[in-house]
């Protein structure tokens, strides 16, 4: 059964001497790409290589808080390389399911200025009948 349909994802690349930024252009490109609105993401896992990441993402894009990295970030659960994307995916993937969330963002600093955003729908999301 399909428990998250991809909706957008979006790959950039800025300056490597300011590397930890590249998400916010990544997050406002996938969003652009999925005709979303920052208000319309339910969930956001976006990767801690550093806790001023996050800061700074949440800063520039006026991201609700209680609504980012709601079981820890990499820096409460760990950060292996190579796995991280990963485990960011299906705790966002289960979180989603769990809340009812219809759709979430993932974000992804890579190094040397490059970062990718990915949007998910949930599958199994119902919306509340009025």
């Amino acid at each position: 059964r399909c428990r998250a349909r991809i909706v957008a994802t979006a790959v950039v690349g800025s300056d490597p001497e300011l590397m930890l930024t590249g998400v916010i252009p990544a997050t406002r490109k996938a969003l652009a790409k999925a005709h979303l609105r920052l208000e319309q993401i339910g969930r956001f896992e976006v990767n801690e290589a550093f806790g001023s990441v996050v800061l700074a993402w949440a800063k520039e894009l006026g991201a609700d808080m209680s609504k980012v990295n709601v079981h820890g970030g990499a820096i409460a659960h760990g950060h292996p390389l190579g796995a991280t994307g990963a485990i960011l995916m299906t705790k966002l993937v289960h979180e989603l399911e769990r809340s009812n969330t219809r759709y979430g963002l993932q974000t992804m600093c890579i190094g040397f200025g490059q970062a990718t955003a990915t949007i998910v729908e949930n599958c199994s999301y119902r919306a509340a009948k009025l």
